[in-house]
């Protein structure tokens, strides 16, 4: 079953989760490992594996366009749907990125410019969903500290 649950001890996701965040991207490394971690009697942590995931439809047909951001004011249904994804956060700064899957986001809160290679910026504010096609490489001009669900398809 894709959508079957793994569970891991807390110091090992923890450690895989301070990995990868060093290792994401250029804004990620400053962040330091969550609090909630040191709070007493966690000793495990239920993670979703990725094939758990189900990508989100756009509405009005495909799930991403080939070349373009797309940017728009999501429905209910896909704030909900969104709140079961990961989170990443990020500080004020400008990095570059490359997408080597479709992304689908959610800004919690913040404000980011995001300017495709050859292409027009493109402004995504707190409450906008995104779609970033893969593919695509761009310049991430981080306006006010934003937090965001993600899912890559």
């Amino acid at each position: 079953d894709e959508s079957e649950d793994f569970t891991m001890k807390a110091g090992t996701a923890l450690a895989l989760l301070a990995a990868y965040l060093a290792l994401s991207a250029p804004c990620a490394a400053s962040h330091s490992v969550p609090a909630f971690a040191t709070v007493a009697g966690i000793t495990n942590l239920k993670l979703r594996s990725p094939a758990a995931m189900t990508p989100l439809r756009m509405s009005g047909g495909g799930v991403a366009s080939s070349d373009k951001i797309i940017v728009k004011s999501p429905t209910d249904a896909e704030k909900a749907s969104a709140q079961g994804w990961p989170t990443w956060g990020c500080e004020v700064s400008k990095f570059p990125w490359s997408y080597d899957q479709n992304e689908t986001c959610l800004l919690i809160t913040g404000e980011v410019t995001v300017t495709p290679n050859g292409g027009e910026p493109v402004e995504i504010k707190a409450g906008d969903m995104a779609t970033f096609p893969a593919g695509m490489s761009c310049t991430w001009d981080v306006k006010k500290t934003l937090s965001k669900h993600y899912n890559f398809f």
